[in-house]
């Protein structure tokens, strides 16, 4: 019931993500959420950020922001970074997804996504068959909504943890 909203792997932040292990394993597109995934809530693109794209681009990934905010918020952050994006995306619906994946030039099989939320972000990439990364949310203070949605999340994680220790994953 519960595994559409499993993520593909857990880290503790986006910038503790192994992308030359990624690279190597054959992917060559990473789809990004921005807020409190990259920086919190509405927070411009920092030094760190700007960091993580140019090192990106360097390995030679393709990147994109996918976020469900206004072409304001979205676009002064992918052009402080540098990247391409699709503001109002919608998420969880695979449409922004499947754009995402077709301004970089990629497919499914060579495309990580890289979230902090299980029922937007990481179900939607789920549903686009797009291998995914989940990464705690950088800063507590969230908008109403998503607070309340992180309870739900914390019920599914809990089953999506306990399945992963019966497998003997750490």
């Amino acid at each position: 019931m519960w595994k559409q909203f499993y993520p593909g792997e857990e880290q503790e932040s986006v910038y503790k993500i192994r992308f030359e292990t990624l690279f190597r394993q054959g992917y060559r597109g990473v789809i990004f959420d921005i807020d409190n995934t990259l920086v919190p809530h509405n927070a411009p693109a920092d030094e760190r950020a700007k960091a993580l794209f140019a090192r990106l681009s360097e390995l030679g990934f393709q990147s994109c922001l996918l976020s469900n905010n206004k072409e304001p918020r979205v676009k002064a952050f992918a052009d402080a970074v540098n990247t391409q994006y699709i503001c109002q995306a919608g998420k969880p619906a695979v449409r922004g997804y499947r754009a995402a994946m077709e301004r970089m030039g990629t497919d499914r099989e060579h495309t990580v996504f890289v979230g902090d939320q299980l029922f937007t972000d990481i179900w939607g990439a789920n549903r686009a068959g797009i291998p995914t990364v989940l990464v705690n949310p950088i800063h507590p203070k969230e908008e109403i909504q998503i607070v309340l949605k992180r309870y739900l999340e914390r019920i599914v994680l809990h089953f999506y943890r306990k399945q992963k220790k019966k497998r003997g994953r750490p």
